[in-house]
Protein backbone atom coordinates (compact mmCIF):
# COMPACT_ATOMS: atom_id res chain seq x y z
CA UNK A 1 0.00 0.00 0.00
CA UNK A 2 1.27 3.27 -1.02
CA UNK A 3 2.21 5.64 2.36
CA UNK A 4 3.83 8.33 3.26
CA UNK A 5 6.05 6.95 6.09
CA UNK A 6 9.15 8.99 5.58
CA UNK A 7 12.45 7.48 4.86
CA UNK A 8 15.14 8.48 7.60
CA UNK A 9 18.08 6.16 6.59
CA UNK A 10 21.00 7.42 5.22
CA UNK A 11 20.56 7.37 1.33
CA UNK A 12 23.10 5.67 -1.33
CA UNK A 13 24.42 7.24 -4.35
CA UNK A 14 21.10 5.55 -6.49
CA UNK A 15 18.49 7.38 -4.15
CA UNK A 16 20.73 10.67 -3.46
CA UNK A 17 20.76 11.12 -7.49
CA UNK A 18 17.08 10.65 -7.71
CA UNK A 19 16.44 12.92 -4.73
CA UNK A 20 18.36 15.89 -6.29
CA UNK A 21 17.64 15.24 -10.49
CA UNK A 22 13.57 15.52 -9.12
CA UNK A 23 13.60 18.24 -6.67
CA UNK A 24 15.62 20.72 -8.57
CA UNK A 25 17.06 21.15 -12.18
CA UNK A 26 20.45 19.76 -11.93
CA UNK A 27 23.20 18.46 -9.49
CA UNK A 28 27.16 17.71 -10.31
CA UNK A 29 29.36 15.06 -9.53
CA UNK A 30 30.40 17.56 -6.14
CA UNK A 31 27.29 17.88 -4.68
CA UNK A 32 26.23 14.26 -5.50
CA UNK A 33 29.13 12.92 -3.50
CA UNK A 34 28.83 15.71 -0.86
CA UNK A 35 25.11 13.95 0.14
CA UNK A 36 25.62 10.87 -0.26
CA UNK A 37 25.50 8.96 3.09
CA UNK A 38 22.97 12.13 4.18
CA UNK A 39 18.92 11.68 5.17
CA UNK A 40 16.50 13.00 2.74
CA UNK A 41 15.54 15.45 4.94
CA UNK A 42 18.68 16.83 5.76
CA UNK A 43 19.55 17.28 1.84
CA UNK A 44 16.27 19.03 1.33
CA UNK A 45 16.98 21.18 4.13
CA UNK A 46 19.96 22.51 2.00
CA UNK A 47 18.22 22.58 -0.97
CA UNK A 48 14.89 24.80 0.64
CA UNK A 49 17.09 28.31 0.66
CA UNK A 50 16.21 31.46 -0.14
CA UNK A 51 16.96 32.43 -3.91
CA UNK A 52 19.66 34.25 -4.60
CA UNK A 53 20.45 35.98 -7.61
CA UNK A 54 24.35 35.53 -9.26
CA UNK A 55 23.01 37.86 -12.23
CA UNK A 56 20.68 40.68 -10.90
CA UNK A 57 19.35 42.06 -13.81
CA UNK A 58 18.88 40.82 -17.43
CA UNK A 59 20.76 42.55 -19.95
CA UNK A 60 20.17 43.88 -23.51
CA UNK A 61 23.42 44.19 -25.96
CA UNK A 62 21.85 45.03 -29.23
CA UNK A 63 20.57 48.90 -29.06
CA UNK A 64 17.67 50.12 -30.76
CA UNK A 65 19.08 53.14 -32.08
CA UNK A 66 18.25 55.94 -34.80
CA UNK A 67 18.95 53.57 -37.71
CA UNK A 68 16.52 51.16 -37.25
CA UNK A 69 12.97 51.68 -37.10
CA UNK A 70 12.78 51.79 -33.14
CA UNK A 71 13.10 54.52 -31.40
CA UNK A 72 16.73 56.08 -29.67
CA UNK A 73 16.67 54.17 -26.46
CA UNK A 74 19.25 53.04 -23.89
CA UNK A 75 19.25 49.36 -23.52
CA UNK A 76 21.27 47.58 -21.39
CA UNK A 77 19.80 46.76 -18.29
CA UNK A 78 16.84 48.24 -19.39
CA UNK A 79 14.80 46.79 -16.15
CA UNK A 80 16.46 48.66 -13.89
CA UNK A 81 15.87 51.89 -14.96
CA UNK A 82 13.99 53.92 -12.63
CA UNK A 83 12.01 55.93 -15.31
CA UNK A 84 10.49 53.07 -17.32
CA UNK A 85 7.23 53.49 -19.28
CA UNK A 86 5.04 50.65 -21.76
CA UNK A 87 6.21 53.42 -24.43
CA UNK A 88 10.13 53.64 -23.87
CA UNK A 89 10.70 50.36 -24.89
CA UNK A 90 8.63 49.28 -27.48
CA UNK A 91 10.76 47.49 -29.71
CA UNK A 92 12.98 44.47 -29.13
CA UNK A 93 10.72 42.88 -27.12
CA UNK A 94 10.71 39.36 -27.88
CA UNK A 95 14.21 39.81 -27.82
CA UNK A 96 14.06 40.78 -24.18
CA UNK A 97 11.23 38.62 -23.16
CA UNK A 98 13.89 35.83 -24.42
CA UNK A 99 16.60 37.64 -22.39
CA UNK A 100 14.43 37.73 -19.03
CA UNK A 101 13.81 33.94 -19.64
CA UNK A 102 17.60 33.33 -20.02
CA UNK A 103 18.36 35.57 -16.53
CA UNK A 104 15.73 33.23 -15.00
CA UNK A 105 17.85 29.85 -16.18
CA UNK A 106 21.64 31.41 -15.73
CA UNK A 107 20.53 32.17 -11.86
CA UNK A 108 18.99 28.77 -11.70
CA UNK A 109 22.06 27.15 -13.13
CA UNK A 110 24.22 28.65 -10.44
CA UNK A 111 21.80 27.74 -7.42
CA UNK A 112 20.54 24.52 -6.68
CA UNK A 113 17.47 25.21 -4.81
CA UNK A 114 13.73 23.93 -4.34
CA UNK A 115 12.67 27.40 -5.52
CA UNK A 116 13.32 27.12 -9.11
CA UNK A 117 11.66 23.91 -9.89
CA UNK A 118 8.25 25.03 -7.72
CA UNK A 119 8.80 27.82 -10.07
CA UNK A 120 8.27 25.72 -13.13
CA UNK A 121 5.33 24.58 -11.03
CA UNK A 122 3.88 27.46 -10.58
CA UNK A 123 4.56 28.66 -13.96
CA UNK A 124 2.81 25.46 -15.76
CA UNK A 125 -0.11 26.01 -13.30
CA UNK A 126 -0.77 29.52 -13.39
CA UNK A 127 0.25 29.27 -17.87
CA UNK A 128 0.96 32.11 -20.10
CA UNK A 129 2.48 32.36 -23.19
CA UNK A 130 5.37 35.13 -22.93
CA UNK A 131 5.09 35.36 -26.43
CA UNK A 132 1.67 35.57 -27.21
CA UNK A 133 -0.15 38.64 -26.21
CA UNK A 134 1.55 39.02 -22.29
CA UNK A 135 2.52 42.41 -22.65
CA UNK A 136 6.48 44.08 -22.71
CA UNK A 137 9.64 42.13 -21.08
CA UNK A 138 9.40 43.72 -17.62
CA UNK A 139 5.46 42.67 -17.17
CA UNK A 140 6.63 39.07 -18.33
CA UNK A 141 9.75 39.99 -15.91
CA UNK A 142 7.18 40.88 -13.19
CA UNK A 143 4.87 37.56 -13.73
CA UNK A 144 8.36 35.35 -12.98
CA UNK A 145 9.38 37.75 -10.13
CA UNK A 146 5.57 36.68 -8.19
CA UNK A 147 5.88 33.51 -8.80
CA UNK A 148 9.85 33.07 -7.50
CA UNK A 149 7.96 35.40 -4.89
CA UNK A 150 5.26 32.82 -3.83
CA UNK A 151 6.93 29.38 -4.82
CA UNK A 152 7.57 28.34 -0.68
CA UNK A 153 4.77 30.54 0.16
CA UNK A 154 0.74 30.00 -0.03
CA UNK A 155 -0.75 29.30 -3.90
CA UNK A 156 -3.81 30.49 -2.24
CA UNK A 157 -2.39 34.18 -1.67
CA UNK A 158 -0.53 33.37 -5.55
CA UNK A 159 -4.12 32.75 -6.74
CA UNK A 160 -5.22 36.00 -5.39
CA UNK A 161 -2.11 37.77 -6.75
CA UNK A 162 -2.16 36.47 -10.17
CA UNK A 163 -5.31 38.33 -11.00
CA UNK A 164 -3.55 41.58 -10.74
CA UNK A 165 -0.74 40.77 -12.77
CA UNK A 166 -0.23 43.33 -15.87
CA UNK A 167 1.05 40.17 -18.25
CA UNK A 168 -2.33 37.98 -16.94
CA UNK A 169 -4.40 40.62 -17.33
CA UNK A 170 -2.80 40.49 -20.68
CA UNK A 171 -2.82 37.17 -21.58
CA UNK A 172 -6.57 36.35 -20.73
CA UNK A 173 -8.12 39.67 -21.46
CA UNK A 174 -9.52 40.35 -18.26
CA UNK A 175 -8.55 43.83 -18.82
CA UNK A 176 -11.34 43.87 -21.03
CA UNK A 177 -13.70 42.40 -17.96
CA UNK A 178 -16.19 45.20 -17.09
CA UNK A 179 -19.51 45.05 -15.91
CA UNK A 180 -21.94 45.68 -19.07
CA UNK A 181 -19.39 43.67 -21.05
CA UNK A 182 -17.93 40.80 -19.34
CA UNK A 183 -15.10 38.16 -20.76
CA UNK A 184 -14.79 35.08 -19.60
CA UNK A 185 -11.73 33.84 -20.03
CA UNK A 186 -9.84 34.42 -17.04
CA UNK A 187 -12.53 33.40 -15.27
CA UNK A 188 -12.74 30.35 -17.23
CA UNK A 189 -9.28 29.56 -16.94
CA UNK A 190 -8.89 30.27 -13.49
CA UNK A 191 -11.23 28.02 -12.02
CA UNK A 192 -10.39 25.08 -15.23
CA UNK A 193 -6.74 24.77 -14.98
CA UNK A 194 -5.32 27.58 -12.37
CA UNK A 195 -7.11 26.15 -9.31
CA UNK A 196 -10.00 23.80 -9.09
CA UNK A 197 -10.27 21.95 -12.18
CA UNK A 198 -12.97 20.64 -13.87
CA UNK A 199 -13.52 16.86 -12.65
CA UNK A 200 -15.82 14.83 -14.50
CA UNK A 201 -18.74 16.22 -16.73
CA UNK A 202 -22.24 14.95 -15.01
CA UNK A 203 -24.17 17.06 -17.13
CA UNK A 204 -23.93 19.88 -20.08
CA UNK A 205 -22.56 22.88 -18.36
CA UNK A 206 -21.44 20.59 -15.12
CA UNK A 207 -18.56 19.74 -14.47
CA UNK A 208 -18.56 18.35 -10.90
CA UNK A 209 -16.58 20.51 -9.50
CA UNK A 210 -18.26 23.70 -10.93
CA UNK A 211 -20.56 24.54 -13.40
CA UNK A 212 -20.91 27.32 -16.69
CA UNK A 213 -23.02 29.23 -14.58
CA UNK A 214 -19.77 29.92 -11.99
CA UNK A 215 -17.81 31.09 -14.98
CA UNK A 216 -20.15 33.66 -15.47
CA UNK A 217 -20.00 34.70 -11.70
CA UNK A 218 -16.39 34.44 -11.49
CA UNK A 219 -16.25 36.96 -14.06
CA UNK A 220 -18.95 39.30 -12.32
CA UNK A 221 -16.20 39.02 -9.50
CA UNK A 222 -13.10 39.76 -11.68
CA UNK A 223 -14.52 42.86 -13.64
CA UNK A 224 -13.03 45.94 -13.32
CA UNK A 225 -9.68 44.73 -12.76
CA UNK A 226 -7.66 46.74 -14.95
CA UNK A 227 -4.09 47.01 -16.50
CA UNK A 228 -1.25 49.86 -15.61
CA UNK A 229 1.10 49.47 -18.52
CA UNK A 230 3.69 51.86 -17.05
CA UNK A 231 4.07 49.69 -13.72
CA UNK A 232 3.25 52.36 -11.46
CA UNK A 233 1.08 50.65 -9.13
CA UNK A 234 2.56 48.21 -6.51
CA UNK A 235 1.84 45.60 -4.26
CA UNK A 236 2.86 45.87 -0.58
CA UNK A 237 3.17 42.81 0.27
CA UNK A 238 6.35 41.82 -1.71
CA UNK A 239 8.36 44.78 -1.12
CA UNK A 240 11.48 43.02 0.40
CA UNK A 241 12.14 41.65 -3.15
CA UNK A 242 15.51 42.65 -4.27
CA UNK A 243 14.07 44.22 -7.73
CA UNK A 244 11.45 45.80 -6.16
CA UNK A 245 11.59 48.55 -3.84
CA UNK A 246 8.39 49.78 -3.65
CA UNK A 247 6.62 45.95 -4.14
CA UNK A 248 5.83 44.38 -7.33
CA UNK A 249 4.03 46.53 -10.12
CA UNK A 250 0.33 45.27 -10.52
CA UNK A 251 -3.02 46.37 -12.28
CA UNK A 252 -5.71 48.15 -10.15
CA UNK A 253 -9.21 47.94 -9.58
CA UNK A 254 -11.53 50.78 -11.86
CA UNK A 255 -14.86 50.56 -9.32
CA UNK A 256 -16.63 52.50 -12.00
CA UNK A 257 -16.26 48.94 -14.35
CA UNK A 258 -16.50 46.46 -11.54
CA UNK A 259 -20.06 44.48 -11.22
CA UNK A 260 -21.43 45.38 -7.77
CA UNK A 261 -24.19 43.27 -7.53
CA UNK A 262 -23.89 39.87 -5.04
CA UNK A 263 -23.22 36.58 -7.01
CA UNK A 264 -24.31 33.50 -6.26
CA UNK A 265 -22.94 30.57 -7.35
CA UNK A 266 -23.97 26.97 -7.97
CA UNK A 267 -24.83 23.97 -6.21
CA UNK A 268 -20.61 23.05 -6.46
CA UNK A 269 -20.25 25.67 -4.41
CA UNK A 270 -23.43 25.25 -1.52
CA UNK A 271 -25.07 27.92 -3.92
CA UNK A 272 -22.76 29.96 -1.70
CA UNK A 273 -23.47 34.07 -2.47
CA UNK A 274 -20.78 36.57 -2.08
CA UNK A 275 -21.75 40.36 -1.50
CA UNK A 276 -20.72 42.88 -4.12
CA UNK A 277 -18.48 45.89 -3.13
CA UNK A 278 -18.87 49.19 -4.80
CA UNK A 279 -15.40 51.11 -3.75
CA UNK A 280 -11.58 49.39 -3.84
CA UNK A 281 -11.43 47.70 -0.10
CA UNK A 282 -15.12 46.18 -0.36
CA UNK A 283 -14.18 44.80 -3.72
CA UNK A 284 -11.12 43.41 -2.94
CA UNK A 285 -12.40 41.52 -0.53
CA UNK A 286 -15.44 40.14 -2.60
CA UNK A 287 -12.36 38.85 -4.93
CA UNK A 288 -10.85 37.19 -1.59
CA UNK A 289 -14.07 35.83 -0.67
CA UNK A 290 -13.95 34.09 -4.41
CA UNK A 291 -10.89 32.88 -3.37
CA UNK A 292 -11.67 31.39 -0.41
CA UNK A 293 -14.23 30.39 -1.43
CA UNK A 294 -12.58 28.08 -4.30
CA UNK A 295 -10.19 26.98 -2.26
CA UNK A 296 -12.44 25.77 0.68
CA UNK A 297 -12.93 22.57 -1.68
CA UNK A 298 -10.88 19.79 -1.30
CA UNK A 299 -10.95 19.14 -4.94
CA UNK A 300 -8.70 22.06 -5.52
CA UNK A 301 -6.22 21.06 -3.02
CA UNK A 302 -6.45 17.81 -4.72
CA UNK A 303 -6.21 19.54 -8.29
CA UNK A 304 -2.63 20.75 -6.74
CA UNK A 305 -1.27 17.67 -5.19
CA UNK A 306 -1.92 15.89 -8.55
CA UNK A 307 -0.41 18.22 -10.68
CA UNK A 308 2.67 18.01 -7.98
CA UNK A 309 2.85 14.53 -7.76
CA UNK A 310 2.59 14.16 -11.52
CA UNK A 311 5.75 16.51 -11.68
CA UNK A 312 7.86 15.19 -9.05
CA UNK A 313 7.12 11.20 -9.36
CA UNK A 314 5.38 10.18 -12.44
CA UNK A 315 2.20 10.53 -14.49
CA UNK A 316 0.17 7.70 -13.61
CA UNK A 317 -0.68 6.42 -10.81
CA UNK A 318 -3.67 4.01 -9.13
CA UNK A 319 -6.26 3.88 -6.69
CA UNK A 320 -3.31 2.85 -4.30
CA UNK A 321 -1.50 6.56 -4.59
CA UNK A 322 -4.81 8.45 -4.94
CA UNK A 323 -6.01 6.87 -1.46
CA UNK A 324 -2.22 6.43 0.36
CA UNK A 325 -0.79 9.84 -1.20
CA UNK A 326 -2.57 12.21 -3.16
CA UNK A 327 -5.64 12.66 -0.11
CA UNK A 328 -3.53 12.94 2.65
CA UNK A 329 -1.30 15.56 0.76
CA UNK A 330 -4.22 17.17 -0.10
CA UNK A 331 -5.18 17.20 3.47
CA UNK A 332 -2.06 18.50 4.68
CA UNK A 333 -2.07 21.31 2.12
CA UNK A 334 -5.56 22.82 3.31
CA UNK A 335 -4.40 22.87 6.76
CA UNK A 336 -1.53 24.25 6.34
CA UNK A 337 -2.88 27.37 4.59
CA UNK A 338 -1.87 26.06 0.89
CA UNK A 339 1.92 26.24 1.48
CA UNK A 340 2.83 23.61 -1.57
CA UNK A 341 6.24 23.60 -0.33
CA UNK A 342 5.86 22.41 2.65
CA UNK A 343 3.72 19.59 0.77
CA UNK A 344 6.36 18.64 -1.73
CA UNK A 345 9.00 18.09 1.29
CA UNK A 346 6.43 15.54 2.88
CA UNK A 347 6.24 14.12 -0.36
CA UNK A 348 10.07 14.08 -1.16
CA UNK A 349 11.03 12.66 1.95
CA UNK A 350 8.51 9.58 1.76
CA UNK A 351 9.23 6.02 1.55
CA UNK A 352 7.03 5.91 -1.07
CA UNK A 353 8.90 8.50 -3.27
CA UNK A 354 11.98 6.17 -2.97
CA UNK A 355 10.17 2.82 -3.87
CA UNK A 356 10.38 1.79 -0.98
CA UNK A 357 7.12 1.57 0.29
CA UNK A 358 6.07 -1.68 -1.32
CA UNK A 359 7.89 -5.07 -2.09
CA UNK A 360 9.69 -4.33 -6.06
CA UNK A 361 11.32 -1.08 -5.01
CA UNK A 362 12.62 -0.74 -9.30
CA UNK A 363 9.44 -1.02 -10.96
CA UNK A 364 7.93 2.09 -10.27
CA UNK A 365 9.37 6.13 -9.62
CA UNK A 366 12.93 6.10 -10.40
CA UNK A 367 13.46 6.38 -13.94
CA UNK A 368 10.04 6.73 -14.09
CA UNK A 369 9.42 10.49 -16.08
CA UNK A 370 11.03 11.40 -19.31
CA UNK A 371 13.10 14.40 -18.72
CA UNK A 372 11.35 17.35 -20.61
CA UNK A 373 14.12 19.79 -22.53
CA UNK A 374 14.43 22.27 -19.99
CA UNK A 375 15.59 19.94 -17.25
CA UNK A 376 17.71 17.75 -20.24
CA UNK A 377 19.55 20.70 -21.34
CA UNK A 378 20.65 21.80 -17.36
CA UNK A 379 21.14 18.62 -16.23
CA UNK A 380 23.71 17.47 -18.73
CA UNK A 381 25.53 21.00 -18.62
CA UNK A 382 25.71 20.78 -15.03
CA UNK A 383 26.58 16.69 -15.12
CA UNK A 384 29.13 17.33 -18.01
CA UNK A 385 30.80 20.47 -16.71
CA UNK A 386 30.14 22.37 -19.75
CA UNK A 387 30.94 25.95 -18.82
CA UNK A 388 28.40 28.43 -19.97
CA UNK A 389 29.68 31.73 -20.59
CA UNK A 390 29.41 33.97 -17.58
CA UNK A 391 26.43 36.38 -17.96
CA UNK A 392 27.61 38.52 -14.89
CA UNK A 393 30.56 40.14 -16.10
CA UNK A 394 30.76 43.64 -17.87
CA UNK A 395 28.94 43.96 -20.54
CA UNK A 396 29.83 45.86 -23.67
CA UNK A 397 28.20 49.68 -23.90
CA UNK A 398 24.67 48.96 -24.97
CA UNK A 399 24.55 49.14 -28.85
CA UNK A 400 28.04 46.92 -29.90
CA UNK A 401 27.06 43.68 -30.07
CA UNK A 402 30.60 42.77 -31.60
CA UNK A 403 32.61 43.70 -28.35
CA UNK A 404 33.18 40.52 -27.97
CA UNK A 405 32.92 39.51 -24.25
CA UNK A 406 32.00 37.38 -22.14
CA UNK A 407 28.72 38.34 -21.60
CA UNK A 408 28.37 38.84 -25.51
CA UNK A 409 29.12 35.22 -25.69
CA UNK A 410 26.71 34.52 -23.07
CA UNK A 411 23.60 36.82 -25.46
CA UNK A 412 25.10 34.22 -28.38
CA UNK A 413 24.90 30.93 -26.28
CA UNK A 414 21.25 31.86 -24.77
CA UNK A 415 20.05 33.46 -27.30
CA UNK A 416 20.83 32.34 -30.65
CA UNK A 417 21.36 28.30 -29.33
CA UNK A 418 19.19 27.56 -26.15
CA UNK A 419 16.35 29.98 -26.55
CA UNK A 420 16.08 30.35 -30.17
CA UNK A 421 16.96 26.79 -31.67
CA UNK A 422 17.51 24.21 -28.80
CA UNK A 423 14.08 24.87 -26.75
CA UNK A 424 12.00 24.91 -30.12
CA UNK A 425 13.50 21.86 -32.00
CA UNK A 426 12.94 20.11 -28.61
CA UNK A 427 9.55 20.85 -28.70
CA UNK A 428 9.17 23.53 -25.37
CA UNK A 429 9.23 26.68 -26.54
CA UNK A 430 10.39 27.88 -23.27
CA UNK A 431 7.55 30.09 -21.33
CA UNK A 432 5.06 30.17 -24.31
CA UNK A 433 3.38 26.97 -24.60
CA UNK A 434 1.07 26.96 -27.24
CA UNK A 435 -1.87 26.97 -25.21
CA UNK A 436 -2.84 28.16 -22.07
CA UNK A 437 -3.43 24.38 -20.74
CA UNK A 438 0.58 24.55 -20.84
CA UNK A 439 2.84 21.72 -22.54
CA UNK A 440 1.63 18.83 -23.89
CA UNK A 441 3.74 16.81 -21.50
CA UNK A 442 2.27 18.14 -18.35
CA UNK A 443 -1.17 17.35 -18.37
CA UNK A 444 -2.08 15.87 -21.51
CA UNK A 445 -3.35 11.65 -21.20
CA UNK A 446 -2.00 9.39 -21.99
CA UNK A 447 0.94 10.30 -23.25
CA UNK A 448 2.18 13.11 -20.42
CA UNK A 449 5.51 13.16 -20.33
CA UNK A 450 6.17 10.77 -23.12
CA UNK A 451 5.29 13.52 -25.68
CA UNK A 452 8.90 15.29 -24.89
CA UNK A 453 10.49 12.18 -26.73
CA UNK A 454 9.31 11.92 -30.22
CA UNK A 455 9.91 11.55 -33.87
CA UNK A 456 9.81 15.39 -33.96
CA UNK A 457 12.10 16.43 -31.41
CA UNK A 458 14.82 13.18 -31.10
CA UNK A 459 16.85 14.58 -33.83
CA UNK A 460 17.69 18.24 -31.89
CA UNK A 461 17.56 16.54 -28.47
CA UNK A 462 20.62 13.85 -29.50
CA UNK A 463 22.21 16.74 -31.47
CA UNK A 464 23.11 18.43 -28.52
CA UNK A 465 25.86 16.70 -26.76
CA UNK A 466 27.18 16.94 -30.72
CA UNK A 467 26.93 20.87 -30.23
CA UNK A 468 28.65 20.65 -26.56
CA UNK A 469 30.82 18.80 -28.37
CA UNK A 470 31.77 20.48 -31.46
CA UNK A 471 31.83 24.18 -30.15
CA UNK A 472 28.84 24.90 -32.99
CA UNK A 473 25.30 23.52 -33.58
CA UNK A 474 24.87 21.56 -37.38
CA UNK A 475 22.75 18.19 -38.11
CA UNK A 476 25.95 16.48 -38.13
CA UNK A 477 25.65 15.88 -41.64
CA UNK A 478 26.22 19.33 -43.52
CA UNK A 479 22.01 19.38 -44.12
CA UNK A 480 19.90 22.42 -43.59
CA UNK A 481 16.92 21.46 -41.67
CA UNK A 482 14.38 23.43 -39.56
CA UNK A 483 14.00 20.97 -37.01
CA UNK A 484 17.56 20.09 -36.24
CA UNK A 485 19.64 22.35 -33.64
CA UNK A 486 21.12 25.31 -35.09
CA UNK A 487 21.64 25.25 -39.06
CA UNK A 488 21.40 29.07 -39.57
CA UNK A 489 20.39 30.11 -43.25
CA UNK A 490 21.82 33.05 -45.36
CA UNK A 491 19.75 35.61 -47.03
CA UNK A 492 21.33 33.88 -50.47
CA UNK A 493 20.20 30.22 -49.39
CA UNK A 494 23.16 28.99 -48.10
CA UNK A 495 24.21 27.61 -44.80
CA UNK A 496 26.67 28.37 -41.95
CA UNK A 497 27.22 27.32 -38.92
CA UNK A 498 27.01 29.35 -35.59
CA UNK A 499 29.27 29.55 -32.72
CA UNK A 500 27.78 27.82 -29.48
CA UNK A 501 29.79 29.59 -27.39
CA UNK A 502 29.95 27.29 -24.30
CA UNK A 503 33.76 24.99 -23.38
CA UNK A 504 33.51 21.25 -23.05
CA UNK A 505 36.31 18.73 -23.41
CA UNK A 506 35.68 15.29 -22.88
CA UNK A 507 39.41 14.78 -22.01
CA UNK A 508 39.36 16.89 -18.95
CA UNK A 509 35.81 15.57 -17.91
CA UNK A 510 37.11 12.01 -17.54
CA UNK A 511 40.37 13.26 -16.13
CA UNK A 512 38.63 15.10 -13.29
CA UNK A 513 35.62 12.81 -12.75
CA UNK A 514 36.93 9.33 -12.72
CA UNK A 515 38.59 7.61 -10.12
CA UNK A 516 41.12 5.70 -12.32
CA UNK A 517 40.97 6.91 -16.02
CA UNK A 518 43.44 4.65 -16.87
CA UNK A 519 40.86 1.66 -16.28
CA UNK A 520 38.31 1.60 -19.37
CA UNK A 521 35.70 0.12 -17.31
CA UNK A 522 35.87 2.48 -14.48
CA UNK A 523 35.37 5.22 -17.13
CA UNK A 524 32.37 3.57 -18.53
CA UNK A 525 31.08 2.63 -15.35
CA UNK A 526 31.47 5.88 -13.71
CA UNK A 527 30.11 7.69 -16.39
CA UNK A 528 27.31 5.78 -16.20
CA UNK A 529 26.80 6.60 -12.10
CA UNK A 530 26.93 9.87 -12.56
CA UNK A 531 24.53 10.29 -15.50
CA UNK A 532 22.11 7.64 -15.37
CA UNK A 533 19.49 6.50 -13.06
CA UNK A 534 20.61 2.83 -12.25
CA UNK A 535 24.00 0.84 -12.57
CA UNK A 536 24.51 -0.68 -15.82
CA UNK A 537 24.68 -4.04 -16.58
CA UNK A 538 27.38 -6.17 -18.29
CA UNK A 539 26.45 -6.35 -21.54
CA UNK A 540 25.94 -2.29 -21.64
CA UNK A 541 29.19 -1.76 -20.17
CA UNK A 542 30.48 -3.66 -22.71
CA UNK A 543 28.69 -2.09 -25.90
CA UNK A 544 30.04 1.20 -24.43
CA UNK A 545 33.63 0.21 -23.97
CA UNK A 546 33.57 -0.26 -27.58
CA UNK A 547 34.12 2.82 -28.25
CA UNK A 548 37.30 2.90 -25.94
CA UNK A 549 39.00 -0.16 -26.73
CA UNK A 550 37.98 -1.99 -30.71
CA UNK A 551 36.46 -5.65 -30.20
CA UNK A 552 39.33 -8.10 -30.48
CA UNK A 553 41.64 -6.01 -28.19
CA UNK A 554 42.18 -6.05 -24.68
CA UNK A 555 41.76 -3.17 -22.40
CA UNK A 556 45.51 -2.17 -22.44
CA UNK A 557 44.81 -0.84 -25.40
CA UNK A 558 42.92 1.98 -23.57
CA UNK A 559 45.65 2.20 -20.95
CA UNK A 560 48.20 2.94 -23.59
CA UNK A 561 45.91 5.55 -25.13
CA UNK A 562 45.71 7.13 -21.70
CA UNK A 563 49.39 7.08 -20.91
CA UNK A 564 50.88 8.21 -24.04
CA UNK A 565 48.09 11.39 -23.52
CA UNK A 566 49.40 11.55 -19.89
CA UNK A 567 53.29 11.45 -20.91
CA UNK A 568 53.38 13.74 -23.86
CA UNK A 569 50.35 15.28 -24.20
CA UNK A 570 48.69 13.82 -27.22
CA UNK A 571 45.45 13.89 -26.85
CA UNK A 572 44.66 13.09 -30.62
CA UNK A 573 43.71 9.32 -29.62
CA UNK A 574 41.62 9.63 -26.52
CA UNK A 575 39.45 12.59 -27.41
CA UNK A 576 38.32 11.16 -30.67
CA UNK A 577 37.48 8.25 -28.67
CA UNK A 578 35.75 10.06 -25.49
CA UNK A 579 33.78 12.38 -27.95
CA UNK A 580 32.16 9.16 -29.24
CA UNK A 581 31.45 7.46 -25.92
CA UNK A 582 30.03 10.65 -24.09
CA UNK A 583 28.09 11.66 -27.19
CA UNK A 584 26.82 7.75 -26.95
CA UNK A 585 26.02 7.53 -23.22
CA UNK A 586 24.72 11.02 -23.37
CA UNK A 587 22.15 9.87 -26.72
CA UNK A 588 21.43 6.43 -24.30
CA UNK A 589 17.68 5.54 -23.88
CA UNK A 590 19.51 5.45 -19.84
CA UNK A 591 19.87 9.16 -19.88
CA UNK A 592 16.55 10.11 -21.45
CA UNK A 593 15.15 9.67 -17.86
CA UNK A 594 14.99 10.70 -14.41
Amino acid sequence: MAQLTEHTDVLDKRLTKHLLRRACFHYSKQQLEANVGKTASEILQSLATPKSFTWPWPYDVIKNGPNSQCPDTTDGSWLENPNWTSSLYSCGQSRKRGLVAGWWWFNALKQNTLIDKLTWFLFTTFTLSKDDGSGKSAHFFDYLNLLQFYADKSVKDLAKKITFDNSMLYYLDNKDNNKNSPNENYAREFLELFTIGKGEQIADGDYTNYTEHDVVQAARVFSGVKLKPNRDHFDTDTVKLPHYPNGLPTGYINVGKHDTGAKTFSHAFAAHTILGGNDTNSIEAELDNFVEMVFSQSATAVNYVRKLYRMYVRSEWGQDVEEGIITPLAEQLMSNGYNVQEVLLTLLKSKHFFDLDDSDSSNENIGGIIKNPLQYLTEMTQLLGVEVPDATVAPPPPGDPYNQSTYYYFHQFWMFFAHNSFFPATGMELFAPSTVAGYAGDYQAPSYDRSWFNSNTIIARYNTIMSFIGGEYSDGNGNGNNQIVGIQTTANGGKYYQRIRTNFSSVDFVANSISDPFDPNKVVNEIAELLYCESIDTSRLAYFKLFLVPQGQPDYYWYEAWSNYVDHGDMTQVKLRLDQLVAKMVNAAEFQLM
